[in-house]
């Protein structure tokens, strides 16, 4: 929802954020930015309590405004976006969800069957989510740091996040309306249920927020190092593969050399053989010979190995 249409900047004062946007102060606590920072600037709050500038301004601008720079993903700090989500998980499970409770048992007659019902209602939605939450900092958050080492785990994506990853709003939802339509309370309960919707409707606004957040720059930021890894895998194995393999030709007989340089010119077994002068059984014998040799098993590797070793010339390969 549109709130503010200003975009902030780095050499915004994070006092005039915060005076036109007072909801960000729970995120100020989520990227473990305190309170007292007189008249600094964005930037100079950010550098001081070492939190990455361009992912708070993307977060508060796309929390307040709707506003994301996709073409930007890339440049969003990924320890501090898990820094801010972890945070966020902690405030709502260790505070949030309790206070609420707090507050339905002091509204609530809990000798009233109804009240009872409720109360239940509330218990259900929070286990939800806290097991939502959970699930993700038990899998989807350790994946992503293994990433950053440069050792994903095989068996994940963030794909996989992206499945389990739907908001648990039913049930907060079926709770208001309950208390707005049926629940009857005198003056002084009456108030303090007033105040416990209050917060129940922030609640769920926040936990909208939160969900946006992971849905539109978390996830895609993700995809976008899972991408990176592979390439870089690629790559390394490739160079390895030429570092490995120069150097080996003397390991190859001559007739060796000459499977590799018919295989990646597309001949086949058969028509191999027949060029070579040989069967097609001693055909197949010399292969396995060269991928047990060069530890190649791939036509795309083989192919990089004859021509880095100039076993054939570049213009003859059928790619």
């Amino acid at each position: 929802m549109m709130k503010n249409l200003k975009m902030y900047e780095a050499n915004d004062k994070m006092i005039s954020i915060i005076s036109d946007n007072y909801n960000i102060l729970q995120s100020l606590g989520s990227f473990g930015i305190n309170l007292g920072f007189g008249d600094k600037t964005v930037q100079e709050v950010c550098e001081e309590q070492k939190v990455d500038t361009y992912t708070f301004l993307a977060v508060v601008n796309f929390t307040i405004n709707g506003y994301l720079d996709r073409d930007g993903l890339d440049r969003l700090s990924i320890p501090t976006l898990l820094q801010y989500l972890t945070a966020s998980h902690a405030y709502f499970i260790d505070f949030q969800l309790p206070f609420i409770r707090k507050e339905l048992l002091e509204a609530l007659d809990e000798s009233n069957e109804l009240a009872k019902l409720i109360l239940q209602l509330y218990d259900d939605y929070a286990h939800s989510v806290i097991n939502h939450m959970k699930y993700e900092e038990r899998t989807a958050f350790p994946y992503v740091h293994s990433l950053l080492e440069g050792n994903p785990t095989a068996d994940y994506n963030i794909e996989t996040f992206s499945r389990h990853h739907n908001q648990i709003d039913q049930k907060l939802k079926e709770l208001k309306n309950i208390i707005i339509k049926y629940l009857p309370s005198d003056g002084l309960h009456n108030n303090i249920l007033s105040a416990t919707l209050y917060d129940i409707y922030n609640n769920e606004e926040w936990l909208s927020q939160h969900a946006r957040v992971e849905d539109n720059m978390f996830i895609p930021a993700i995809h976008n190092l899972e991408l990176k890894s592979r390439n870089d895998d690629v790559s390394a194995n490739i160079s390895k593969m030429l570092h490995t393999n120069v150097g080996n030709n003397e390991t190859l007989s001559d007739r060796e050399k000459d499977v590799i340089g018919s295989v990646v010119q597309g001949m086949t077994n058969k028509g191999l053989a027949e060029d070579l002068f040989i069967s097609v059984n001693t055909v197949i014998t010399h292969r396995r010979n060269i991928a047990k040799k060069l530890q190649i098993h791939s036509p795309a590797g083989l192919t990089i190995y004859a021509i880095v070793n100039h076993l054939v010339d570049i213009s003859t390969v059928k790619f």
